[in-house]
């Protein structure tokens, strides 16, 4: 089927990516799921090429791109199943919000880093015990003299082993509720800033995630990300990129291991005859093929809205809530047609299979998409 959302520019860059995915990331990604995290050098190489943080202005580093080269690069690491690299973390989700809230001099000083992966970000929000409910936040940050002390922990943070530089949502009016959440940056060792042990997760095991511990942290006021108080503001202007971002990522992924799935079942004898040539191994594919088409229609529609900044954020619980359900159900299906094969971590689909899991959790549960979309009923 013909795109018509990304242009030739997108296309020729989708060249570039694809053989930096190709020749820098595949053949070391098996050993980096062993390791549980994946080698500062990378993001330097990928900053060395321009695949980081495609978004931000040329000014600050940045490539000075829309969202669409985002898209390619998101859609590359999905078709390999190298979505543990956190590129789309850094790149697409913790750097706008030091482009679009930090002062000029945190701009003009974070953002070149940033872009030439010598920093890493990270995005600390979630706490133990309070997952999507964001103004239960616990981790507070006081005003003192010229700075802020930051006190509290966060779990499950994507790129927290290796993070440079990492917004942390706390609380500086205890009693306000999500008015009283602030965003401030902090810089990988500034004294009471520790990082704990890397989570051991059911996937993504190539991508690092930590818990993260704030004991007397002392910050200057600069480092504060636009108003006092503002940060829940912040945080749900900037939601619905973060959600098409899972969209984007489920339709690469449906259609990387429907192609996978065809040319193995085509191979696979079974009872005399390609596992293909059964009409129950054809009828499922062809289901999957239909139902990838509607979905990618639609990632691609609310990425052609949000080029044009009108994705409203119902919309972007739709394609986060479609994509990640969607995702989960057909590469299972998927995984059943490899038979015994499928459950073998050297085929990609059982890594994707369980790798996709918490896409029906991260970036708001699918319970949480759910509750959006039904206030618009």
């Amino acid at each position: 089927m013909a795109r018509t959302v990304l242009s030739e520019e997108h296309e020729l860059f989708r060249d570039q990516v694809r053989r930096f995915v190709e020749a820098e990331i595949v053949p070391h990604h098996d050993q980096w799921e062993k390791d549980g995290i994946v080698p500062r050098e990378l993001w330097r190489k990928a900053g060395a090429l321009g695949l980081l943080c495609p978004l931000i202005p040329e000014e600050y580093g940045g490539g000075g791109g829309d969202f669409g080269f985002s898209a390619v690069i998101i859609e590359e690491l999905a078709r390999v199943n190298a979505t543990g690299v956190g590129f789309t973390l850094h790149s697409d989700i913790m750097a706008p919000y030091v482009l679009r809230y930090g002062s000029e001099e945190a701009k003009r000083h974070w953002l070149p880093l940033l872009a030439a992966g010598e920093r890493i970000g990270a995005l600390a929000l979630t706490e133990p015990g309070i997952g999507s409910d964001l103004k239960a936040l616990r981790a507070t940050a006081r005003r003192d003299g010229d700075g802020y002390v930051i006190n509290g922990s966060k779990t499950f943070i994507t790129n927290g082993q290796n993070s440079g530089l990492v917004v942390v949502a706390v609380k500086t009016d205890p009693d306000a509720g999500r008015k009283g959440v602030s965003l401030i940056l902090v810089e990988e060792g500034t004294p009471g800033f520790t990082k704990g042990r890397n989570l051991d997760k059911i996937g993504l095991h190539a991508q690092d995630t930590a818990e993260l511990f704030f004991d007397d942290v002392r910050v200057p006021a600069s480092h504060l990300l636009g108003e006092e108080n503002k940060g829940y503001t912040y945080l749900m202007s900037e939601l619905a990129q973060e959600r098409l971002v899972v969209g984007i990522r489920a339709a690469a992924s449906i259609e990387a291991m429907l192609e996978r799935t065809i040319a193995y079942t085509r191979e696979r004898k079974a009872f005399g005859q390609s596992v293909f040539d059964f009409q129950n191994t054809r009828f499922k594919l062809a289901d999957a093929k239909a139902q990838g088409t509607m979905l990618r229609v639609f990632v691609d529609d609310c990425l052609a809205r949000h080029l044009r900044g009108e994705l409203t954020p119902e919309l972007a619980a739709m394609v986060k809530l479609m994509g990640a359900e969607m995702q989960g159900r057909l590469i299972d299906e998927f995984l059943q047609l490899h038979g015994g094969y499928g459950y073998m971590s050297e085929y990609v689909v059982g890594r994707a299979w369980v790798d996709a899991r918490v896409m029906r959790i991260y970036a708001g549960s699918s319970e949480i998409m759910r509750e959006i979309i039904a206030r618009t009923l």
